[in-house]
């Protein structure tokens, strides 16, 4: 019976049909986008470097820096917040340290090259990546140092250029300085104490780290900063600051612990070349390191960050060059994939690794990801909502006037004994029977447009999801039966009589 209904009135089917339709094609497809894009633009983002990185926290007597268990820690809980293996992580760590080159200060950062070329996919490398022997240079330096590809660096290591990590150093209230090099020291009342460290880093875009310390007029406490390497700048973040002055430090006891963006003179600067010769005047007795080390230029790096002010080599030879092996990291960098767990889940496993380690989120990136996928979610509620609506006004118009030509039908069957309820329920069905068609019709083509898409914007496609499908034509059915409401009371309120009458 309602199939016939359904045949002699082809043309209002059909209209109710593709009303349908477009609703369900526009559901389907928005929410597979809405799916789909937080996965493909977090693995498309992390082609970007590091989204989280993981700072050493300067405590009294310690050197800070990361040790291989400590980094074996923060890989495991960084590993399990992200429900996968340690050997599934884009990491990398970095040690940096301070190296002469022709006679003017760099930084020099020992890398595993692997893990580092994978995490950072950005980077546009001139020549190639630097095997045993050979280092890679950012382009500030080659440019300064007039260095090309295939160049020969004779690096030099002095420990004059870099704080003994195994000493710390007091300064009193009235600003005079005492070091112990190997044991630490009890800092007394009104004390600040500085632990050697790292000064600031920020990731990709990230923000500025600043340490500081204070010890005129200093409360009861003591309190802690890390400064040391000036280095890292993580990529194309902004300038990083660790120093000790000695005005005003509050009561309270703090601790100031900045990240690897290094900061100071830029590497190969005058100014860097004069505070490293004013160091070397005033510590005339300052070792030397064990000795030199002469690489070649295997490539040449350019970020347009402060990438472009290091140079790269090999951890194996930079353990060489300053006679120390295993000696920790100054930076951990991760690239997480928030798809899999949200990025405050991950930085709390971190937290409970221990007091010793700190991570910091790269809030440009990751609020920039954030923003996106809230924008894209807020769209596509916005336009479901108005695209369904339309579908209930399409559905409610075609179903009343398909009630208006069955009009005399509905009396007649009324004066025959049918119930308003079976009435009701017959045009119920149709309504559902026509969601139901247009439901799978709008599926399929929102799959299409889904796919079409994600192949645009992402260069890859979704996989069909059926619980996606089910819903879809499950709400196209919903829609449908409530925009035949109003039009099926009109119906079940027919008056046979009058109808009949009229005949």
């Amino acid at each position: 019976m309602l199939a016939a209904a359904m045949r002699r009135r082809r043309s209002r089917a059909l209209a109710a049909v593709l009303s349908s339709a477009v609703g369900s094609a526009t559901l389907f497809c928005l929410a597979a986008v809405c799916l789909a894009v937080p996965a493909q633009m977090s693995a498309q983002m992390r082609q970007f470097g590091a989204n989280l990185i993981v700072v050493p926290v300067a405590s009294e007597g310690s050197a800070p820096r990361i040790s291989f268990q400590e980094a074996a820690d923060v890989d495991a809980a960084v590993a399990t917040a992200l429900g996968v293996g340690t050997d599934q992580l884009a990491t990398a760590a970095y040690r940096y340290e301070t190296v002469r080159i022709n006679k003017s200060p760099y930084m020099l950062a020992g890398i595993d090259v692997d893990r580092v070329r994978t995490l950072n996919g950005h980077w546009e490398v001139t020549g190639h990546w630097p095997g045993p022997g050979e280092v890679l240079i950012g382009s500030d330096v080659a440019e300064a140092a007039g260095f090309t590809v295939g160049s020969t660096v004779t690096a030099e290591y002095l420990s004059s250029d870099n704080l003994d990590l195994g000493s710390q150093t007091s300064v009193a209230p009235d600003g005079s300085v005492s070091s112990d090099p190997l044991t630490p020291t009890a800092a007394p009342t009104g004390t600040a104490t500085t632990a050697p460290g790292h000064a600031g880093h920020s990731g990709h875009a990230g923000q500025s780290g600043q340490g500081s310390v204070s010890s005129d007029d200093a409360g009861a406490s003591s309190s802690q900063a890390t400064p040391g390497h000036s280095g890292h700048a993580g990529h194309g973040g902004q300038s990083g600051q660790g120093s000790v002055s000695s005005d005003d430090a509050s009561a309270s006891g703090s601790q100031a612990t900045v990240g690897h963006h290094h900061t100071g003179p830029v590497p190969g600067s005058k100014a860097w070349s004069t505070a490293a010769a004013s160091q070397d005047s005033a510590n005339p007795a300052s070792p030397t390191a064990p000795g030199q080390a002469r690489w070649q230029v295997a490539g040449i790096v350019d970020t347009g960050g402060s990438e472009d002010d290091i140079v790269y080599a090999n951890a194996a030879d930079v353990d060489a060059l300053t006679g120390v092996s295993a000696p920790g990291y100054d930076v951990l960098e991760f690239s997480v994939d928030t798809a899999a767990a949200p990025m405050s889940t991950v930085v709390d496993a971190v937290a409970a690794t221990g007091d010793s380690v700190q991570a910091q989120p790269v809030a440009k990136i990751t609020s920039g990801d954030t923003r996106i996928i809230t924008m894209l979610n807020t769209l596509f509620w916005v336009v479901c909502v108005v695209v369904l609506a339309l579908t209930l006004v399409g559905v409610s118009t075609t179903m009343t006037v398909i009630v208006s030509e069955r009009r005399n039908e509905i009396g007649l069957r009324k004066a025959l004994g049918a119930s308003g309820r079976a009435i009701a329920v017959e045009f119920y069905s149709e309504a559902a029977l026509l969601g139901l068609f247009g439901g799978l019709v709008g599926t399929a083509v929102g799959y299409g447009l889904a796919v079409a898409v994600l192949l645009g914007v992402f260069d890859s496609a979704a996989g069909f999801g059926w619980w996606l499908a089910l819903v879809s034509v499950a709400v196209t059915v919903l829609v449908a039966v409530v925009a035949a409401y109003r039009p099926v009371r009109r119906a079940a309120s027919i008056d046979p009589a009058l109808v009949l009458r009229e005949e």
